[in-house]
């Protein structure tokens, strides 16, 4: 189709827009339908061999009587290399390969890659984008090199055209599904851990920026369930993270909040996706009605699917649960498929839906970010992407059951693992090489306790562990040379000991006594204590509970109920 019989430029569809270059072999973005020809070099023609058979090919025929002037040399095009040089262009690559990179596994993971360099097109999808202050309650945004948390919220408001049947009519706009993804440090794993809503929980004081500029602090209330943490006495999502703080001890690095719209344009954005069910459903509550067997649904049909809960297992929100995370395996089976990933109109379908209808923190807020984000999600493989809940049980306070409460001996161990960066399933965690040489820092002589000398600083632990501990080192370990150094300057997930290489021997020994782990030793440098001397530092994390008690990382998950994202499984 030319640029004529496209009519106005706003009427083009940004899918028609992507041309494949022929030097690259990638799709470029065309941004200008009016322009009478395509800037796109064409393909290259090879310079003629010597021979008469050349001369017979490339040669004008001769008119009788005339002579014919010689050939003019064509003069090479900017893009070309001169005749008899070597071109000086990178390699392709393989777009297919860079696709890859950037898909993630559930609808929030839905964030970018077909933009390319056009400007244009990227100002476009930066404006598609909303956003809300994380009044303080993440991290500042994840980092590369780090483990990430990413906390997903669905809210039930009534928002968006044909949203009236569902939810509740008069809600503000709970948190209905929340969903915490942590993406392990050599992303070679990632856990996502559903929070029931009617989990009954503490909602913390949430302070919050206000319109003018201006900071409210939203008083908590304790033993509510988990769903009022969003909306509820106007508290926003940061509310709903500093309640997810509260709850596990993980604080996450950005929030994402998306409402009824979402999974519709999202599932209808990459052509909907496959589910199984195990028998007919019929639920006029969640408006799905679907056959036993393999189902495609897409638009309004995926959100009944995500929303019924009567028609499934014992007919309550842990039901659903099993079925929002099933939706999520297929989504995210879709998107890292080839018939998504060497799409290019589909690609730009998902970029649209995907900035329209999620809102995101301010530390997320532009597309660079979100880029940045999936291509570190892209890097994932499904099978090893596990969809766990939280350990709970029935409430024991209530006659009729309708809210549960942790399981206090599976819940603790469950955040404790994610804390700790343990995957859920069978993946080695780091390299051999890498784990060798972690391993290899506890091997070795160990000095005598009265040798070790070590100041302890409290980094996340509870009020007074670094007092505690150094009064157990001091009377019960003999280590006499111990002092307590004060708070630190910011918070660790997990205790750490730093040391100078010719400090080895007393590192060992501590570890020894305290039963840190070689991946809690740091090599590193000493500091200098009060009396000048060399010192190590030992700095008690979130991850510290008693003084006295050895402190080695779980290193195995906690056997729960879980799935894995590249299995298919049939709602009951």
């Amino acid at each position: 189709m030319d640029a004529q019989s496209r009519g106005r430029a706003d009427n083009v569809d940004p899918a028609d827009q992507w041309v494949l270059n022929p030097n690259t072999g990638e799709y470029e973005l065309r941004l200008t339908p009016s322009t009478p020809r395509s800037t796109v070099p064409g393909p290259r023609r090879s310079a003629p061999r010597g021979g008469d058979a050349a001369r017979s090919r490339t040669a004008s025929p001769q008119a009788p009587g005339r002579d014919v002037p010689p050939q003019r040399r064509r003069r090479a095009q900017p893009d070309e290399p001169l005749p008899g040089r070597r071109s000086r262009r990178p390699a392709k690559k393989s777009k297919a390969k860079k696709a890859l990179m950037w898909t993630g596994g559930s609808m929030a993971f839905v964030l970018l890659a077909a933009a390319g360099g056009a400007y244009l097109y990227i100002k476009h999808l930066n404006d598609n984008i909303t956003s809300v202050s994380d009044d303080g309650a993440s991290t500042g945004g994840f980092s590369k090199g780090k483990a990430i948390n990413i906390l997903l919220i669905g809210t039930d408001k009534r928002t968006g055209k044909g949203n009236t049947k569902y939810g509740d009519s008069g809600s503000v706009g709970h948190a209905d599904t929340t969903i915490l993804l942590h993406v392990s440090k050599d992303r070679s794993n990632a856990t996502a851990l559903s929070i029931p809503r009617d989990l009954i929980t503490d909602v913390p004081d949430c302070p919050t920026k206000q319109e003018d500029g201006t900071e409210k602090v939203i008083t908590g209330t304790s033993g509510v369930r988990f769903n009022t943490s969003l909306g509820q006495d106007e508290r926003t999502p940061s509310c709903v993270a500093r309640t997810v703080t509260e709850l596990t001890g993980i604080k996450p690095d950005n929030f994402m909040v998306a409402d009824f719209n979402a999974v519709k344009t999202l599932t209808t954005a990459v052509g909907g996706v496959d589910v199984c069910l195990g028998k007919d459903i019929n639920d006029p509550d969640s408006h799905l009605n679907l056959k036993k067997g393999t189902r495609h649904i897409e638009g309004e049909t995926a959100l009944a699917f995500v929303r019924t809960r009567h028609a499934v297992g014992f007919g309550g929100d842990l039901s659903r649960i099993t079925l929002q995370q099933q939706f999520l395996s297929a989504l995210m089976r879709k998107l890292k498929s080839n018939d998504t990933l060497t799409n290019p109109a589909k690609m730009i379908k998902v970029a649209e839906a995907g900035t329209k209808a999620l809102t995101v923190d301010s530390n997320l807020d532009s597309i660079g970010k979100l880029k940045d984000l999936g291509l570190e999600l892209g890097k994932l493989n499904p099978k090893n992407l596990t969809f766990t809940t939280v350990p709970v049980v029935d409430n024991p306070a209530e006659k009729v059951k309708a809210t549960v409460v942790l399981n206090d001996s599976k819940a603790p161990q469950v955040f404790q693992a994610i804390r700790n960066d343990v995957s859920f399933t069978a993946v080695k965690q780091q390299k051999k090489k890498e784990a060798a040489a972690v391993a290899a820092r506890l091997k070795g002589s160990k000095s005598a306790a009265s040798d070790v000398r070590v100041r302890i600083l409290n980094g996340g632990a509870a009020a007074g562990s670094a007092q505690a501990e150094l009064e157990y080192l001091q009377n019960q370990a003999g280590v006499l040379k111990s002092e307590n150094a004060g708070n630190a300057d910011a918070a660790l997930s997990r205790t750490t000991l730093e040391y100078a290489p010719d400090q080895a021997d007393q590192a060992r020994r501590l570890a020894a006594i305290m039963g840190l782990s070689g991946a809690a030793l740091k090599p590193g440098k000493s500091v200098t204590n009060a009396q000048g001397l060399p010192t190590m530092t030992l700095t008690l994390g979130k991850d510290f509970e008693t003084a006295g008690e050895p402190l080695t990382a779980a290193s195995k998950a906690p056997d729960v109920d879980k799935s894995t994202a590249d299995k298919v499984q049939c709602a009951k």
